[in-house]
């Protein structure tokens, strides 16, 4: 049983596209929602992340089934659950990645992909740098823990990633050496 607003809505507006190719192929489009299912939760998307990923979904890079909502990074408020959802409840302001779907007013996403956002951060900041912060984090942390003393050399410094590791190595006593395509991005 779900449970949450009873203004929740029965459709959303959604960026789909139904054959891949350029941006004339995305269309703004509404579509039916029905209550969460069962590990669900349905949010009010507040903020999407843009990523690369994306692009390469609508071009076909990333070959997938059509019609497709696009987008897989985002941020709202939870204003339903579906039944078995525990530890998350409507009024939830919570982000996710890696979830197809993200270019919506409203969606169904599984209740576990769900982490909730601290109260300190907007929903804007959450959503732009979740995934580049969690590969970030996975970089310094995971694939060779960066330890005070040594230098690295960023590629693409002044990118998404890079805008994140090279302060956050920098905080972490690093040297740090950027790469930059142009003078202005330095």
């Amino acid at each position: 049983m779900s449970t949450g607003s009873s203004t929740a809505p029965s459709s959303a507006d959604v960026i789909r596209i139904h054959k891949h190719g350029g941006p004339e192929e995305m269309r703004f489009e509404s579509i039916d929602l029905p209550p969460p299912a069962a590990g669900q939760v349905r949010l009010r998307q507040t903020a999407i992340g843009l990523n690369f990923i994306d692009v390469y979904t609508r071009t076909g890079l990333y070959p997938g089934p059509t019609p497709a909502v696009l987008g897989v990074e985002g941020a709202g408020e939870i204003d339903a659950v579906g039944e078995g959802v525990t530890g998350l409840r409507p009024g939830d302001r919570v982000v996710y990645n890696g979830v197809p779907g993200a270019y919506a007013s409203h969606r169904n996403a599984p209740a576990d992909r769900m982490i909730k956002i601290p109260e300190a951060v907007k929903d804007e900041d959450a959503a732009a740098v979740f995934l580049k912060g969690l590969t970030v984090w996975m970089l310094i942390f995971e694939i060779r823990r960066l330890n005070p003393g040594e230098t690295i050399l960023v590629w693409a410094a002044a990118g998404g990633v890079g805008s994140i590791l090279v302060p956050w190595a920098n905080a972490l006593g690093a040297r740090v050496i950027g790469v930059v395509s142009t003078p202005e991005k330095a």
